[in-house]
């Protein structure tokens, strides 16, 4: 893969022949000039991310030849989105979808958008591009409209022109060759009624996948830039390790070695060919003397590990209601441990000092934080690094990717006007990757003499879930310099999205209800954001909790649950699910096998999804196997059906093998899960018979973020069938083998 070219909007500009739509309130979308001045009020803000950047110039333009480019702040991680945005421009402006290009995360190129986290992608991008290409189809109209002296309202647009009802016809390229009015995005535009859609709603096959399933450049670690050097960093073997002596003499003389960088704790070697630098990095290893130190805590008891940290602790939902009486109470404790995101191709990153700038291209979830990273770290202006988003093989998260690209950074200030590929290797990205933080909640209920939840008590012991970098203080190489950058303060994520609270607070409705969050500051093993956040497992929790509770009334789950719930379109949810499952009151699975089932909406605020699930358990090895899931998921307006199957599919499997396998392993000193046969994950063999996944669809209602919903259910419903099948109920993650036969042995 070579490097992309993508000319600054302002290049294109000076060479004439193209609309950069940029907007403030006047020309095409004004009020009546002649009109009595009012007074001013508040304006509504436009709605999606034109909030932050409200220039249409930062979403929209359109060439002299009427070729159209989309751009968007957000990374395609995978998740198909750079498809669904293809389509939604397509569709309001009017042009044919493969006449469209979309330029992801770029900071000298697309707004600024923060990560790509939390199923923001639609929500967020996905709405400003709809209402940008719409208010831009508008502008093209009006003026259309002048040129042809007729009313605008008897115009209409197709394949990328404006027509006339007698047949003339202005091509888009033909109408943006004029000086344009520039106008502000407006806070409400004028969007295609759904029942006429014809790309949008429509199975479109992802952009992103030829290349990925062809063994074409598809990634950051595909790339290859001329006169590119290959560099390795060799880690201290443990957190808080020193580096006392490196004698790097022998390596230097190495053939093919270019030069071995080191700044305090910081080494690395760099040569021309890439298994040369392998073998380098290797005999570096073997030279450098580490001081260690014993700082991690026993794993074996986790939940005492989590509760004697300090915590800072906060009722986050209360409601109480003094004439419910509970009449039988259970309680329970369910666990996660630290995990890791297993990402199947190590991080890795390509940066370049060029002319007094550094140019980055990363597979980081933010393009603009990692820029200020960055900046920070070689006490640049961050105006002289640039972040281009590549896609890498393995995401959902912050892993590596943002590390790799400060180290490529570090390393390319040493070599100016050189690209320096930095790739890490296996043991580095499960040793040094940030782990998904472990976690603990406690949950108490009752049941009333009618069955039904009287009172619920949920806790949640958890560190933030993120520490991204923003700052340099986030990145390995900045800590590891001679002149290290401190770590930030871990803070918890506000609500209503939360961090290790995301999802506490139940979605259904209970006469009393508490929850408390136990935010613990500092923890132990180097953590950060993993997909879903604390959602996975507070779902996990409250779902399979509800299943007991369920067993407790003596009541079918599904009933149960619909009993609590007042939310339609989540009742709407379950009921698809359980239908398309043939879910049955009473109903027995075969011998070996167990069904469950559960249901969230994501951080109660995105999409909703419910699924059911058939497990086999092998009761002489205790060894689990998801035969079949079914799942409903509702996101409101569905751009592309096929794309949302994908990522339903994506989150059972990838729930799957986190409740089922996954789980980070440690002595006092050194993190010992460095591979796949010590972190082990789910294999080809052990994927479901089938999965099947139906949409609830919801024209003309606003996205709803779908990447992480299924995450949580999944992991409940898995666990649910578990039980159901062994009679065992299993509440420390994750669900493995001996922990299941040991259960049945018991």
């Amino acid at each position: 893969m070579n490097a992309p070219v993508n000319p600054d909007r302002r290049q294109v500009l000076a060479g004439g022949g193209a609309l950069i739509v940029s907007f403030s309130l006047t020309g095409a979308f004004a009020q009546d000039q002649a009109a009595p001045a009012a007074a001013p009020s508040p304006l509504p803000s436009p709605p999606g991310s034109l909030k932050t950047s409200p220039y249409l110039d930062s979403w929209i333009r359109i060439d002299a030849d009427g070729a159209v480019t989309v751009f968007t702040g957000k990374d395609e991680l995978g998740q198909g989105f750079k498809t669904a945005f293809q389509q939604i421009a397509a569709e309001e402006l009017d042009v044919p979808f493969a006449s469209l290009k979309v330029v992801t995360a770029d900071t000298k190129l697309t707004a600024n958008e923060g990560y790509t986290s939390g199923s923001h992608s639609m929500q967020d991008s996905g709405t400003a591009i709809q209402n940008a290409a719409a208010q831009t189809r508008a502008l093209l109209v009006a003026e259309a409209a002048k040129r042809l002296d007729l009313p605008a309202e008897g115009l209409k647009t197709e394949n990328g022109a404006v027509i006339a009802p007698d047949g003339r016809r202005l091509s888009y390229g033909e109408l943006v060759v004029s000086d344009m009015l520039h106008v502000q995005a407006q806070a409400k535009s004028t969007l295609k009624d759904p029942a006429t859609f014809k790309v949008m709603g429509q199975p479109v096959p992802r952009v992103d996948i030829p290349a990925k399933v062809t063994g074409g450049a598809a990634y950051v670690q595909d790339m290859r830039l001329p006169g590119m050097v290959h560099a390795r960093i060799v880690r201290p073997p443990s957190y808080g390790a020193e580096l006392m002596d490196c004698d790097t003499s022998a390596v230097e003389k190495m053939p093919g070695v270019v030069k071995v960088v080191r700044d305090g704790n910081f080494l690395a070697v760099v040569g021309n060919k890439e298994f040369g630098t392998v073998q380098a990095m290797m005999a570096l290893s073997a030279a450098a003397k580490w001081k260690e130190h014993a700082s991690l805590p026993k794993q074996d008891d986790l939940a005492s590990v989590l509760t004697s940290l300090p915590a800072q602790t906060s009722t986050i939902f209360e409601h109480s209601d003094p004439a419910a009486r509970g009449e039988k109470t259970i309680e329970a404790t369910y666990t996660r441990p630290y995990q890791a995101h297993g990402s199947i191709g190590p991080s890795c990153a390509v940066a370049q000092l060029a002319d007094g700038t550094m140019t980055v291209w990363t597979h980081t979830q933010g393009v603009y934080p990692d820029r200020q990273g960055i900046a920070e770290m070689l006490r640049m202006p961050p105006a002289n690094v640039r972040c281009i988003h590549v896609e890498g093989s393995g995401c959902y998260g912050h892993n590596g990717a943002d590390d790799a690209a400060a180290d490529a950074a570090l390393i390319a200030r040493a070599m100016p006007g050189t690209p320096v590929r930095v790739q890490w290797m296996r043991e580095q990205e499960h040793v040094w990757e940030p782990f998904g933080p472990a976690m603990m909640t406690k949950l108490k209920a009752s049941l009333d003499g009618d069955g039904k939840i009287a009172d619920w008590n949920f806790e949640v012991w958890s560190n933030t879930h993120s520490m991204r970098p923003g700052g340099a203080g986030c990145m390995l190489a900045a800590q590891h310099m001679a002149q290290p950058f401190a770590v930030p303060a871990a803070r918890p994520l506000p609500l209503p999205e939360g961090g290790g609270d995301r999802n506490a607070i139940p979605i259904y409705t209970f006469p009393s209800a508490h929850v408390v969050h136990h935010f613990i500051p500092d923890m132990p093993l180097r953590i950060s954001a993993m997909r879903s956040l604390g959602a996975y497992h507070n779902v996990f929790s409250i779902e399979s909790f509800m299943d007991e509770l369920a067993a407790l009334a003596g009541a079918d789950p599904v009933e149960f649950r619909l009993k609590h719930l007042d939310d339609p379109r989540g009742r709407d949810v379950i009921a698809k699910a359980a239908q398309g499952f043939g879910w049955r009151k009473d109903q027995k699975a075969p011998r070996d096998r167990g069904y469950g089932f559960a249901f969230a909406r994501y951080k109660n605020l995105a999409a909703y999804c419910a699924i059911a699930s058939e497990v086999e358990v092998n009761r002489e090895t205790g060894r689990p196997r998801l035969v079949r899931a079914v799942a409903a998921v509702d996101s409101g307006q569905v751009v592309n059906p096929d794309g949302l199957v994908n990522q339903i599919e994506g989150a059972i499997v990838q729930s799957m093998s986190w409740t089922l396998y996954e789980s980070v392993t440690f002595d006092d000193t050194r993190i010992t899960s460095i591979d796949w046969q010590t972190y082990p994950i789910l294999r080809f063999d052990a994927v479901p018979d089938r999965i099947d996944v139906h949409i609830i669809d919801r024209p003309g209602k606003p996205f709803l973020g779908s990447g992480e919903t299924g995450q949580g259910p999944a992991a409940a419903s898995i666990a649910n069938a578990i039980a159901n099948a062994t009679g065992k109920r299993l509440r420390h993650l994750p669900l493995t083998r001996k922990r299941i036969k040991d259960a049945i042995d018991a």
